[in-house]
C-alpha cells in the first residue's frame, strides 16, 4: 500500500544517487590532478601546467582523449570479461559511497534529510564485500587478457586481496566492538561528545593499532605504492592493464583513484569520528561536511605522500608483512580488546544493577 508521499520519496532517493555519482565523478578528477602537482612539487617538479590556468583541467583533457581514443582489442583476448572487468574494478567502490554518512542530516519543508544514500543496519559488512568483489576486476583483466605479463598481475593481485582482506577484518573488528554498531551512521553518533571535555571519542584514539593496521591495508587494497605489485612497471610492463587502452583503461585509472577516496573516507567514519567536529549556529549543515572532507583529505594526502616517498616493495616482503607481522598482532590486539570490553560491560552492568 502507498502513501501520498511516495513519490516523493523515490523521486528525492534517484536525486540523491545522481548527485552523489556526479560528485564521486568530479572528486575523483580533482584528485588525479592534485596528486600528480603534490608528487610534482615533492620531486621538485612543476607538474601540469599546460591545459587551463595551473594546470587544472588536464586531467579533463587526459580523459577527453582516451574516451575519442580507439581500442586496440588483442586477438588472443576473451571478449566478454576483458570488456567486463574494468566495469567490476569502478563499480562497487561507487557503491560503497552510497553508505558513507557525509554530514549530518538537514531539514527541507519539515523532512529530515540525511546526507548519506542509505544508511544499512551490516554497512561494515557491505563495505568488506563490495571491496573483495573489487578485486575480480583486476584478476578477469589480467585472465581475459590473454598475455603472461597481465596474468600475473591478476594472479597477485588475487594473493594480495586475500592477505590483507583477512587483515582488514581483523582490524575492523573492535571498532565494531568499541561502537556496538555495524551501521555507518550508527558508528559516527557513536563517536560524538568528548571525553573530559576536550578529548574527541574518536574510535581511533582507543584502538590505535587496529586504526594503523586498517591503513596500511588500505593501501595495499587499492594496490598504490609501495603495494602496487599487480602493475609494477619494472617487472610486469603495465601489469593488469597492460593490454588496455582508450576509456577501457580510463576506467581503470578513474578506479584506483575512487578506491582510495572511499576507502579514506571509510577509516574516517569509522575510526575518525566521521563527521562530527566542533559547530557554529551559522549554516550549521555545513560544519560537519567541512570536517567530515577536511579528515578524508589529509588521508587521501598521506596516500599521495606515502607514493612520493617509499619505494615499491618486493612480493615476498608484501605478503610477509601480511601474515606474519599485521594478522598476528591484530589476532593478539583482538584478544587483549575484547577481553577489556568484556570486563567494562560488566563492570557497567554491576553498576547499573547495583
Amino acid at each position: 500500500m502507498t502513501g501520498p508521499h511516495d513519490g516523493w520519496w523515490v523521486l528525492g532517493s534517484a536525486l540523491k544517487v545522481v548527485i552523489l555519482f556526479a560528485a564521486t565523478l568530479i572528486l575523483v578528477m580533482a584528485l588525479v590532478y592534485i596528486e600528480r602537482k603534490v608528487v610534482a612539487f615533492m620531486q621538485v617538479r612543476i607538474g601540469p601546467n599546460q591545459a587551463g590556468p595551473k594546470g587544472i583541467l588536464q586531467t579533463l583533457a587526459d580523459g577527453i582523449k582516451l574516451f575519442f581514443k580507439e581500442p586496440v582489442t588483442p586477438r588472443a583476448v576473451d571478449r566478454p570479461i576483458y570488456i567486463l572487468a574494468p566495469l567490476l574494478s569502478l563499480i562497487p567502490m561507487f557503491l560503497v559511497v552510497a553508505i558513507i554518512p557525509f554530514g549530518n542530516s538537514i531539514t527541507i519543508n519539515g523532512r529530515e534529510i540525511f546526507l548519506q544514500g542509505t544508511d544499512l543496519n551490516i554497512g561494515i559488512l557491505f563495505f568488506l564485500a563490495m571491496s573483495s568483489i573489487g578485486v575480480y576486476g583486476i584478476t578477469l583483466a589480467g585472465w581475459a587478457s590473454g598475455s603472461k605479463y597481465p596474468l600475473i598481475g591478476g594472479i597477485r593481485a588475487s594473493a594480495q586481496m586475500i592477505s590483507y582482506e583477512t587483515c582488514m577484518g581483523l582490524a575492523l573488528i573492535p571498532a565494531v566492538m568499541t561502537t556496538g554498531t555495524l551501521s555507518m551512521r550508527g558508528m559516527v553518533e557513536a563517536q560524538s561528545g568528548t571525553w573530559l571535555g576536550f578529548v574527541p571519542r574518536w574510535t581511533g584514539l582507543v584502538q590505535v593499532i587496529p586504526m594503523l593496521a586498517f591503513f596500511i591495508c588500505a593501501i595495499a587494497e587499492t594496490n598504490r605504492p609501495p603495494f602496487d605489485l599487480v602493475e609494477a612497471e619494472t617487472e610486469l610492463v603495465g601489469g593488469f592493464h597492460t593490454e588496455y587502452s582508450g576509456i577501457r583503461f580510463a576506467i581503470f585509472y578513474l578506479a584506483e583513484f575512487a578506491n582510495m577516496f572511499t576507502i579514506s573516507a571509510i577509516a574516517v567514519t569509522v575510526f575518525l569520528g566521521g563527521w562530527n567536529g566542533p559547530g557554529f549556529s551559522f549554516l550549521p549543515w555545513l560544519w560537519p561536511l567541512l570536517w567530515f572532507f577536511a579528515k578524508t583529505g589529509v588521508l587521501v594526502f598521506i596516500f599521495m605522500w606515502i607514493r612520493a616517498s617509499l619505494p615499491r616493495f618486493r612480493y615476498d616482503q608484501l605478503m610477509s608483512l601480511g601474515w606474519k607481522r599485521l594478522i598476528p598482532v591484530l589476532l593478539v590486539w583482538l584478544l587483549l580488546s575484547s577481553g577489556i570490553q568484556a570486563w567494562i560491560n560488566e563492570a557497567s552492568n554491576h553498576v547499573a544493577g547495583g
